[in-house]
């Protein structure tokens, strides 16, 4: 057995109804859910992913893809996303990858996985690749038809710290304030208050002189999450 039939009979052997029919509820995801609290799914996936190894680069995506399109619950797009994510595949993580990211974000659409996406792959992918992959995030963070597009091109550097390209973030925030195509809603709002509040950790001083310099396009909620901890 794979890792994918691995994953979906592991999943069929547990799971709570009360807690799935909370979980779904509280996502309002259309996929129902096994019931597993975060912790209890990480422990079901850890030893599966140890046993099956994907020696290839194409059966590794293929399996996500498996996952994530042919899902019947939720936690099955967890799974897709800790396979995604595992460091025996790290090596993978190259610009190559971002056509099956665009994918993920585009059809998974909410905060749950796009947010994941966005800050480790995508963000990764960026950090080792900064010449290929900065134009593409450029143009993400304009992109007409998804607004989780536009959030992932916001959230990627979160985990940069101190190697932001605070050119880009700048850009890429600045292409979502509040008068612009998407600006006003919630999603985009919160993460771009979000990129900041995280940046300041880094760069207060900077995180300062871009709410000063677009206060008047900022919303109330960008502003208060990105001086959440400098006031």
């Amino acid at each position: 057995m794979t890792y994918v039939p691995a994953v979906r009979a592991a999943l069929a052997r547990t799971g709570d109804p009360a807690r799935a029919a909370q979980q779904q509820a509280y996502m309002k995801s259309e996929l129902p859910y096994v019931g597993l609290a975060a912790p209890a799914l990480a422990a079901l996936l850890k030893p599966l992913l140890a046993e099956h190894r994907f020696i290839d680069r194409g059966s590794w995506e293929a399996a996500v893809l498996e996952l994530w399109d042919d899902a019947t619950h939720r936690e099955e797009w967890y799974a897709a996303l800790a396979l995604l994510r595992h460091r025996a595949y790290r090596q993978w993580n190259d610009p190559a990858l971002l056509p099956l990211l665009e994918h993920l974000v585009r059809s998974g659409a909410w905060w749950d996985v796009v947010d994941v996406i966005a800050a480790h792959p995508v963000g990764q992918v960026l950090q080792g690749h900064r010449n290929d992959v900065t134009p593409l995030m450029d143009a993400w963070s304009v992109d007409d038809d998804s607004l989780w597009i536009r959030r992932t091109a916001m959230l990627c550097q979160l985990g940069h710290a101190e190697r932001t390209d605070t050119a880009l973030l700048e850009r890429v925030l600045v292409a979502n304030l509040d008068d612009t195509a998407y600006g006003r809603e919630f999603f985009i709002r919160k993460a771009l208050g979000w990129a900041l509040r995280q940046h300041a950790r880094t760069d207060a001083s900077w995180v300062r002189t871009f709410v000063q310099a677009h206060d008047d396009r900022l919303s109330g909620l960008s502003r208060r999450e990105a001086l959440k901890h400098l006031v």
